[in-house]
């Protein structure tokens, strides 16, 4: 059962908006963009009195962990070099949810970066003990923040910097190989993330 009470569920594409909100029927679901860009031009960055829970994909920085991994952090370094601590009620609720489909998430921190990370950056990051990056999370403020982001690049499978700008990128032979790989691992991936959610039991 999902208590909907004050959530939110933010998430960056329309890929994971509409998984979210095939799963998450009668939850609010905001496509905040690649970085909130939608959220900063409409001057609502600022999730006031509510419990948000950034729900989408993300990077993977280590080796080890395959596209498909998800992952629950408690903790999200933002690009200041603060960190945001996780709802811990949210984020055992989410934890729990994975378990119940029988997945048990990676709980190591993840970063929050302005642009795509790739080579060795991965791996400078990944030293320093993060599980994975996203370009959203670190940048929400509200009462209560948790997430769940399934990875989907990984360091053997990076993508190029162009999807930043998705439609830029289609136009790109080059990137056409990239496109066919999005397009069977991007959807499952988020639909996992919008699962977990859908699951948890939140109070």
């Amino acid at each position: 059962m999902l208590n909907t009470g004050n959530l939110i569920v933010v998430t960056a594409t329309s890929v994971e908006a509409k998984a979210a909100r095939r799963e998450l029927r009668g939850v609010p679901v905001i496509e905040a963009g690649v970085a909130l860009c939608r959220l900063r031009e409409s001057g609502a960055v600022e999730l006031r009195d509510s419990a948000t829970v950034s729900c989408g994909l993300a990077g993977g920085l280590h080796h080890h962990h395959p596209t498909g991994t998800v992952v629950i952090p408690s903790e999200v370094l933002r690009p200041d070099g603060t960190t945001l601590e996780c709802d811990a009620v949210l984020t055992q609720a989410l934890r729990e949810a994975a378990r119940r489909l029988g997945i048990e998430a990676v709980t190591d921190a993840i970063v929050t970066t302005a642009t795509l990370i790739t080579g060795s950056e991965r791996n400078a990051w990944s030293q320093r003990g993060y599980a994975g990056v996203d370009m959203e999370t670190g940048l929400l403020t509200a009462p209560r923040v948790a997430a769940v982001r399934v990875l989907l690049d990984t360091p053997l499978r990076e993508l190029s910097q162009e999807w930043l700008h998705p439609a830029r990128a289609l136009l790109d032979p080059r990137l056409w190989p990239e496109a066919v790989w999005l397009a069977r691992h991007a959807p499952r991936c988020a639909r996992l993330a919008a699962a977990i959610v859908a699951g948890a039991r939140f109070t």
